[in-house]
């Protein structure tokens, strides 16, 4: 995935799939749960099923990331979004 710079995914969540993100460039700010963390290149973080969960790009450049995903639904309507800046409506499971 490649995130411009200050801008962000939605706050989600997943009720089927845990992923992995590895940051490959850039500088992100992660939220997993109520904590806030700051990942740079050949950092990573998982992110359990069912975790609330955002991703932010707070640098000057493209920020790219890998995402693995593992669950039973890995697809779009897996995502439960709770604040997303592109205002897009949460899929039927």
């Amino acid at each position: 995935l490649t995130i411009k710079p200050r801008h962000r995914l939605s706050l989600q969540f997943h009720k089927f799939r845990s992923e992995h993100w590895v940051i490959v460039e850039g500088i992100a700010k992660i939220t997993k749960g109520e904590a806030k963390k700051i990942l740079k290149k050949n950092e990573s973080t998982y992110i359990p099923q069912g975790v609330i969960h955002c991703i932010e790009n707070i640098g000057k450049n493209d920020l790219e990331i890998i995402e693995v995903q593992m669950g039973k639904i890995l697809k779009e309507s897996d995502i439960v979004r709770l604040d997303d800046p592109y205002k897009r409506k949460n899929s039927e499971s």
